[in-house]
């Protein structure tokens, strides 16, 4: 069977993650989560004091990002990725509330897209690989033979975050990560450096309404016919 490569696309908080590792696991493929990667950069802002009451120091981020090394291992216990960030592991800490806030802006910046475009092409060189984010089918991997952009209500994404955080025992305000959710959408859809958008060959799915049982079946059905062509 022919390896292909998977791009995953969609708004925030709409279990782009999980379908995309769910995936992965089952076919054998390798899973990239961009999103921690954009996410590990803001961490090393905020532990780098490099953001301000003006915004964010981007000449400063821009200087360091030499420095910033980003890397995946996986867990043995959970066969799922973890991300390192300079050899430490900061799975947990690249999923607070401060670094949801934080992250668009980081994200929106020319040189840290540029930076993460050109590592995230070349983990995927080898194809076998599933790959989510906010911009993998367009500007990524524009000539991946399977692309799919998943969205949900904003309420609906909003409450799975919530739940998400209270599960882990962190504290949580649905009305915060609501009016977080609708911020992003905003700014990632209206960055001038690859803002989000659906490849005009991507397949679309709303997700608002369906279980996860639902979505992996729907994902490996597109699967199996992508391998076949």
């Amino acid at each position: 069977m022919k390896k292909i490569t998977i791009a995953i696309d969609g708004y925030s908080s709409c279990g782009k993650s999980t379908m995309a590792k769910d995936l992965a696991r089952e076919v054998g493929y390798i899973y990239i989560d961009s999103g921690a990667m954009y996410r590990a950069v803001t961490l090393y802002c905020l532990q780098n004091g490099l953001f301000t009451e003006a915004g964010i120091d981007a000449a400063s981020l821009e200087a360091a990002m030499p420095q910033v090394r980003i890397s995946f291992q996986l867990n043995p216990e959970t066969q799922r990725p973890m991300t390192f960030l300079n050899g430490e592991n900061v799975e947990d800490l690249i999923r607070t509330m401060e670094v949801s806030n934080h992250v668009s802006p980081v994200a929106a910046l020319p040189f840290v897209r540029e930076a993460m475009v050109k590592l995230q092409q070349d983990m995927g060189k080898e194809k076998g690989i599933v790959m989510d984010g906010r911009d993998i089918g367009t500007a990524v991997f524009p000539d991946a033979e399977l692309k799919i952009f998943v969205t949900a209500s904003a309420e609906i994404r909003a409450q799975r975050r919530y739940d998400e955080l209270k599960a882990k025992g962190q504290e949580a305000s649905f009305e915060e990560i609501l009016t977080n959710v609708k911020e992003r959408d905003y700014i990632d859809q209206n960055r001038a450096v690859s803002p989000l958008r659906q490849a005009e060959d991507a397949l679309l799915l709303d997700n608002s309404n369906l279980t996860i049982e639902e979505q992996k079946q729907w994902l490996a059905e597109r699967f199996k016919e992508a391998v076949k062509e």
